[in-house]
């Protein structure tokens, strides 16, 4: 039987993240022929990943550029796709997530008539502008592709109930493969020292719908959780967009007991993680990683994508309000019964097995076996 190419098209750090299992178990079976291709949404991010996982990109669109739009970005990975996919010819594009890469990418690929599959497909706030523009982005991928890998069960529900069109497959989250392999193979070192007694909390923001005013009000909760608690420590990755950053300097720059980080690689970040005793964050990923190690997530934003996470009560959604962030941090530092109701054994988001089932599916979408496999 003729070799199956799949081509992986990603472009930001998480999205390299979750595909990098799925392409190191891939490339391994020579039924598969793989290639890659990166957008560089994010440059310097991406990179770290791509070394860690050694992969080499075949194609590289190097799209990113000083304070870009959502205008440039769609833009530049329409024309360059076109040129990767006229050239590669692929029987298979897979894209993770919601990305503009993604969401780009697969339209691409539809223009081409050529198959997809989206690897987290199904997640839903149902909220167009929260987050922003991913929402829209993985609502117009699912209506597209031709197999949905998603991460749970509820996932499939939701696409069920939109009467997506694609074949459903439940593989778990391949974030949690990702972490399990980093953890074992990957030795990392923080970049600063904690004073052994203080509680250490984990704070990252970089949402688009955060930016300005709930940004400030974010900050301004930070402040005073430190200020009336003096065996806390606060560790901030700051993200490189401007419209974080600048505002980060601006108003945490000097404050005692914070420490204000250049972006970390994801070793040194999961390490990061497991030193840490609460996770303040607007990211999605970590929401799916978090429980993994039994750290208690407050979520800094209005609405989520992974209600597992408070269903399975390992993560509760706080927003951006100064009060209520200060509440709802302070409840954790104070009271081992509130900090243990966020600390779950098992992590609703995956088990590790996430890429051996999307391998096991492709084997059985393209006729090498003929049983379909288990859904996580």
């Amino acid at each position: 039987m003729k070799r199956v190419k799949v081509l992986f098209c990603f472009g930001t750090r998480p999205e390299a993240i979750k595909l990098a299992p799925v392409i190191t178990l891939l490339k391994k079976d020579k039924r598969f022929d793989i290639k890659i291709c990166v957008t560089a949404q994010h440059r310097e991010m991406l990179d770290q990943v791509l070394g860690i996982f050694k992969i080499v990109p075949d194609h590289d669109l190097n799209i990113m550029a000083e304070r870009q739009t959502l205008f440039d970005v769609s833009q530049k990975v329409l024309k360059g796709m076109k040129r990767v996919l006229e050239y590669e010819d692929p029987n298979l594009l897979i894209v993770q997530g919601d990305t503009t890469t993604s969401f780009i990418a697969v339209l691409s690929a539809f223009y081409k008539k050529i198959k997809i599959a989206h690897v987290e497909a199904g997640l839903r706030s149902y909220d167009k502008y929260q987050p922003f523009p991913e929402e829209i982005n993985r609502r117009l991928i699912s209506h597209i592709v031709d197999i949905n890998f998603a991460p749970t069960q509820k996932s499939k529900q939701y696409l069920i109930k939109e009467n997506i069109p694609g074949e459903i497959f439940i593989t778990g989250n391949t974030v949690v493969d990702a972490l399990h392999i980093i953890v074992k193979t990957k030795k990392a070192k923080l970049p600063m020292t904690f004073c052994d007694n203080n509680k250490v909390i984990l704070l990252t923001v970089h949402r688009r719908e955060n930016f300005g005013a709930p940004l400030s009000d974010i900050f301004n909760a930070i402040k005073r959780i430190l200020s009336d608690n003096n065996f806390v420590e606060v560790a901030y990755p700051v993200h490189p967009n401007p419209n974080v950053a600048r505002i980060a300097n601006r108003e945490l720059r000097g404050v005692k007991n914070i420490h204000l980080l250049k972006p970390l690689d994801y070793a040194t970040f999961l390490k990061m993680m497991m030193r840490s005793d609460i996770i303040l964050t607007d990211s999605g990923g970590i929401q799916e990683e978090a429980p993994t190690f039994g750290k208690p997530v407050l979520i800094l934003r209005k609405k989520t994508e992974r209600p597992e996470a408070i269903e399975f009560r390992t993560a509760r959604l706080v927003g951006t309000n100064t009060s209520r962030i200060i509440i709802e941090t302070q409840k954790l530092l104070s009271s081992a019964f509130e900090y243990r109701k966020l600390v779950q054994k098992n992590n609703p988001f995956g088990d590790g097995k996430a890429a051996r089932r999307i391998h096991k599916y492709l084997l059985y979408y393209f006729g090498y076996t003929k049983k379909r496999p288990r859904d996580f």
